[in-house]
């Protein structure tokens, strides 16, 4: 018993045993990439950008952790799907092949997310909470509660819902259709600066709207939706009654990514809005409202460079939901919107010039809105902060972020606090 002692102890202790190396995590990985190949969807339908860095990994030693980083991508790309990773022996020795298998997901899902989160010190807090019941992969019925003092002149509560398809006849045809109502609160700013305005329309105690949309995709970066929306809206003054806000709705988007040569990202996206309100469709208001913003982005491993630049126009008579503000989490920050225009304005112009350092910004805006025939002063605001995107081409809106911002101004200068996400 004693000998089988000293024989155990002295095996355990052995060299040969203390330097066995560790089983490696994935056998693939002593293998070189052969292919990559994407099945159940057409590569043209994915980003010039995701297509060329799957196409990377030919030739590259097999990476485990680089493979599921691009299937991550991929899934984004393709929201809705499921994407099933299939790695197999090469037609060369020492080498595999790896394929990416694109399907629809056809099974029902749940989902309730907070889609927006945010606090003001100025405005206080706001939040969309959404419920998505996902039929299959192509439709949804969706449920949410809102509660929103940033957007608008006005703090606005309730409810939204809709029914939403993601493929009309085919990946590029998409179709919505979206309820709202609302409860409003006014800030006193806005019911003294309507005392002095009687030709802005009054303010409202709630709000409805219905507004049927279809997108269309002909080509990857490019998106265009028409619709209708039909908004009812409760005025207080000079006596309670309904008014119709009826209008024909129109949207361009654009976003395209692309490296040069020095490997340097750049992100370019660009927006115009355009709601045409007319005795046509049956509306009380009349008005043409124009808004076009335009944004691009240089980045490198570390730092960016962040542009955007927007531009509105209304003419008409237009209820106070659809007048131009600046002064909130994302124009002119440093500013509280009732003291630029407590009514907000008919004319809008704003750039933002931002530097980032990995999670660390530092930001100057600069902007003005004003009505016809009024003279435009143009504020500044300067600040920093940190800011994450949500996915690399989000060049308009973070998904999160803390920032502290202060308005250029002679006299006393108040800092305003504002950190939030966007989902």
């Amino acid at each position: 018993m004693r000998l089988a002692a000293i024989l155990s102890a002295l095996l355990w202790a052995s060299p040969a045993t203390a330097q066995e190396p560790a089983p490696e995590a994935n056998v693939n990985e002593r293998y070189t990439v052969e292919s990559v190949a994407i099945t159940g969807v057409p590569e043209t339908q994915l980003r010039k950008e995701l297509h060329e860095d799957l196409q990377k990994l030919v030739g590259q030693k097999f990476s485990q952790k680089a493979l599921d980083d691009l299937t991550k991508r991929l899934r984004d790309e393709l929201p809705g799907r499921t994407v099933v990773q299939t790695v197999t022996r090469g037609d060369k020795p020492e080498h595999v092949k790896v394929v990416l298998d694109v399907a629809e997901r056809k099974d029902e899902r749940f989902d309730v997310s907070i889609s927006r989160f945010l606090y003001h010190s100025k405005q206080g807090w706001s939040g969309k909470v959404v419920a998505d019941w996902g039929l299959d992969y192509a439709a949804s019925v969706i449920l949410g509660l809102v509660s929103d003092a940033d957007d608008l002149l006005e703090r606005y509560a309730g409810l939204v819902g809709g029914f939403q398809s993601k493929k009309v006849v085919s990946d590029r045809v998409r179709l919505r259709f979206l309820f709202e109502t609302y409860h409003q609160q006014w800030n006193g700013a806005t019911l003294e600066a309507l005392e002095e305005r009687p030709d802005v329309p009054g303010i409202y105690r709630t709000r409805k709207s219905f507004a049927p949309t279809l997108t269309v995709a002909p080509l990857r970066p490019l998106e265009l939706s028409f619709g209708t929306s039909f908004q009812f809206v409760q005025t207080q003054f000079p006596a309670a009654r309904t008014e119709a806000a009826h209008a024909a709705v129109a949207e361009v988007r654009y976003q395209q990514q692309f490296r040069d040569a020095a490997l340097h990202r750049h992100y370019v996206a660009a927006n115009y809005s355009l709601r045409a309100a007319n005795r046509t469709l049956q509306s009380d208001f009349v008005y043409t409202r124009h808004r076009a913003e335009f944004g691009y982005k240089l980045s490198n491993r570390r730092q960016s460079l962040l542009v955007v630049a927007t531009a509105g126009r209304l003419t008409g008579r237009a209820p106070l939901f659809e007048r131009f503000t600046l002064g909130n989490s994302a124009t002119l920050r440093g500013w509280h919107k009732f003291d630029v225009a407590p009514l907000g304005g008919t004319r809008l112009a704003h750039n933002t010039l931002e530097y980032r350092y990995r999670l660390f910004q530092a930001f100057y805006d600069a902007g003005a809105v004003w009505d016809r025939g009024q003279r435009a002063v143009t504020k500044h605001a300067v600040g920093f902060g940190f800011r994450q995107d949500k996915g690399p081409a989000r060049v308009m809106m973070p998904g999160f972020f803390g920032s502290v911002a202060f308005p250029v101004k002679s006299g006393r200068m108040e800092p305003i606090f504002m950190i939030g996400l966007n989902f």
